[in-house]
């Protein structure tokens, strides 16, 4: 063995930019680096004076593909610092919401751009050609998932319905029923998807390393929009004591933080939250776990991608069984929330589809917000990104130079980074 340079500079098929930095000499690795070039972003900043209705709607932009759990997890932040209780209604309608964020980044994620990994294509335009029923099946499932999006949130996109205490304007039961119907038909196709994902699943890596997996967690559902912070290795702990989970901190080659807690790092994202949560999901997501031979506790980050497939499935059935749920109740199209600021600090979190999401908020007794923090989930990742170089680099040396190359990118892109939204660290020098 020689030596070995790869230098993949803005990695393609994720968020973001982040480059691949491997030097190997005589069959050992000398320096492996995940590297997040971006400029930093400061919405802790734009935020702080502004009042408290208008948060949600500025850290939407954070993200324009997490834009619904940014919202989600803004007002759960303010309600929480001013007390704002909100009714089960809004709650099942919040949960119908993140399901629609889930349905549709999953299955952008796994048809779009991991998809061409397990063909060993460039990108998705050759399956087009050479694949055009699966291709047309979850563009079909895609733009299902932004149609429910925009029943629930009012567009795609940066959500304009959901406000502290509830919603400005609430879907009809008609609306609703179509919807599941609609659901209820793409069963069948979101089935022959998982098929052919499983059909080509011996094209992801068999590399396996122990980590610390966060993620929500509940005794009553699959947590995505509540719950408890769960670990696999310290259990569960209040979402208040959020900063002793995440523990920031800065490294040389990135410009987003890293995190640690129990170990040098964790992992947060699908494969977290079934690690976590699995128990809860619905018949036809174990089944198609079980097909997929996914269990509890899995440690092979490429897996984080079947388990978006799984997290598809259960979002898809329990989004037609929420709906059961309202409409048994009835749609009360005319409650709207009652909001009177205050004071206070308040903690949201929500399971967004690239793992856990934190924003904290303080708010003066005029409800302006004085101070912000929001921690991203692949802020969280991208020390396990690196821990995950430093192991699986030296299993691949014997391979040819390209071989290498695509193995580090699927495994970053297994990881579905959001890679511009994690960007927070800035370092000033200054000059007298």
């Amino acid at each position: 063995m020689g030596k070995i340079h790869i230098d993949v500079e803005h990695l393609t098929r994720v968020e973001g930019h982040g480059n691949i930095v491997l030097n190997a000499n005589s069959g050992k690795v000398e320096n492996v680096q995940w590297q997040v070039p971006e400029a930093p972003r400061f919405f802790e900043s734009f935020v702080r004076g502004r009042p408290w209705n208008e948060l949600a709607h500025i850290t939407s932009r954070i993200c324009g593909i997490c834009s619904i759990g940014h919202t989600l997890t803004s007002l759960k932040a303010t309600e929480a610092a001013m007390g704002i209780e909100t009714s089960e209604q809004t709650q099942l309608l919040r949960r119908l919401a993140i399901h629609g964020e889930n349905t549709q980044s999953h299955i952008l994620h796994v048809g779009y751009l991991i998809a061409p990994d397990l063909f060993r294509v460039g990108s998705v335009l050759p399956l087009i050609g050479t694949h055009p029923d699966a291709v047309l099946k979850v563009v079909k499932l895609h733009r299902l998932a932004n149609e429910f999006s925009d029943l629930l949130c009012g567009r795609t996109t940066h959500p304009v319905s959901m406000a502290p205490g509830g919603f400005t304007w609430i879907p009809s039961e008609k609306d609703l029923r179509n919807m599941k119907m609609r659901w209820a038909e793409a069963v069948e196709v979101t089935n022959d998807v998982a098929e052919i994902v499983l059909a080509n699943a011996g094209g992801l890596p068999s590399f396996s390393r122990e980590t610390e997996y966060i993620s929500l967690t509940s005794d009553d559902e699959y947590a995505l929009y509540d719950g408890m912070i769960g670990s696999t290795d310290t259990g569960k702990h209040p979402v208040e004591g959020y900063l002793k989970i995440t523990n920031e901190f800065v490294v040389p080659q990135s410009t987003a933080k890293y995190c640690k807690h129990a170990r040098d790092s964790y992992m947060v994202g699908a494969l977290a939250r079934f690690n976590l949560n699995s128990r809860h999901l619905s018949p036809l997501a174990k089944h198609w776990a079980g097909k997929f031979h996914l269990k509890p506790i899995n440690y092979n980050p490429f897996m984080n991608s079947v388990a978006q497939l799984v997290e598809f499935v259960h979002s898809v059935e329990d989004s037609i069984a929420i709906i059961d749920k309202l409409l048994a109740k009835g749609i009360d199209r005319r409650e709207r929330p009652k909001v009177k600021p205050k004071a206070g600090r308040g903690v949201g979190a929500v399971d967004v589809p690239r793992g856990i999401l934190f924003h904290d908020y303080t708010y003066d007794e005029k409800g302006i917000c004085r101070k912000a923090n929001c921690i991203i989930p692949t802020n969280q990742n991208h020390n396990n990104i690196q821990k995950d170089f430093e192991a699986f680099a030296p299993t691949l040396l014997d391979k040819p130079g390209k071989e290498i190359e695509l193995n580090l990118e699927m495994l970053v892109r297994a990881y579905d980074p959001c890679i511009s939204c994690s960007t927070h660290y800035l370092k000033v020098k200054l000059v007298h």
